[in-house]
């Protein structure tokens, strides 16, 4: 494989962030360790590689269902080298055959089940059922917001980001009050991270005509959309604390802090430049809460 082909798959995978979605899967994972024990680095490492292998999946799946569209981008100074470190998109550059594009989904997804019905039952199918749903969604989200004139490839779509701590803690603990409050703490999360996003790219989404926030409600109202969630996100963030230990507790605080000072950023300029500097507050905010979650067991 040439320089230039490796270059190409560490852009499709965005690689850089390889670390962040199992923190994230195994939040849930420790909580569950927390509340029904069974703790055993045997497990939290099938379950980092089950995290790793079944994001990157989605991650191709959300350029190959898109590579057409992706095409059309008329900036790639912006969001596309944010996300990925040479600053391209191999399937719509054909720097990469969707062809095998598809055949990585199939690999990478086909491990991360494999691994999946290695964990017990009913904990295997739990998780099975929301790694089909999310893929299932990501499909929806990517085609629905082509054409729409509510936002409901948004409000859908990103329940499968939301559910990912969720199928974490579903590998050892069983449906109780934890994951709920947990979904609920990170639904509004993500959608407030989703409004940045779509306000970096809101060029590049109007070219592509995708019903996005900003097209659809304008970057004021995209600005609304970000603080509407944050304060939603915040509100959660009260009951999710409430069952956490103190040291999570102080995470949750700290990333709080953190999105308070980008919601003051974005409201005073709301533009794809102020949102593109902020963004990187919002990954900072969630490492701090996945890790301090994890710290907290061995607290």
């Amino acid at each position: 494989m040439t320089v230039e082909k490796i270059k190409a798959y560490i852009d499709l995978t965005r690689i850089q962030f390889f670390f962040v979605w199992p923190l994230l899967f195994l939040s849930g994972l420790f909580l569950s360790f927390l509340r029904y024990g069974g703790f055993d680095w045997q497990l939290v490492a099938k379950a980092a590689t089950i995290a790793l292998l079944g994001f990157e999946a989605g991650f191709v799946l959300n350029d190959y269902v898109d590579r057409h569209l992706d095409a059309r981008d008329i900036e790639h100074d912006k969001l596309t080298k944010y996300w990925r470190i040479f600053g391209r998109k191999p399937l719509a550059s054909r720097l990469i055959p969707a062809r095998n594009a598809a055949i990585l989904i199939v690999i990478l997804a086909s491990v991360s089940a494999a691994l999946i019905l290695t964990l017990p039952s009913p904990n295997s199918y739990w998780i099975l059922i929301i790694m089909l749903y999310s893929y299932a969604v990501e499909v929806f989200y990517q085609i629905k917001k082509r054409k729409q004139g509510l936002p409901l490839a948004q409000l859908i779509g990103r329940t499968d980001f939301s559910l990912f701590p969720v199928a974490g803690y579903l590998v050892n603990g069983q449906p109780d009050i934890v994951p709920l409050l947990y979904f609920l703490f990170f639904y509004p999360f993500a959608q407030a991270h989703l409004g940045v996003n779509d306000l970096i790219d809101v060029a590049n989404d109007k070219v592509r005509e995708m019903k996005t926030i900003p097209v659809l409600y304008g970057l004021k109202g995209t600005g609304k959309w970000v603080l509407g969630f944050t304060i939603i996100h915040l509100i959660g963030a009260i009951a999710f604390a409430s069952i956490l230990k103190p040291a999570a507790m102080i995470g949750i605080a700290l990333g709080g802090l953190l999105l308070i000072a980008a919601n003051i950023a974005i409201q005073g300029s709301t533009t794809p430049d102020s949102a593109l500097k902020v963004l990187p507050m919002f990954h900072i905010a969630m490492l701090i809460y996945t890790t301090s979650i994890i710290l907290s067991y061995f607290t």
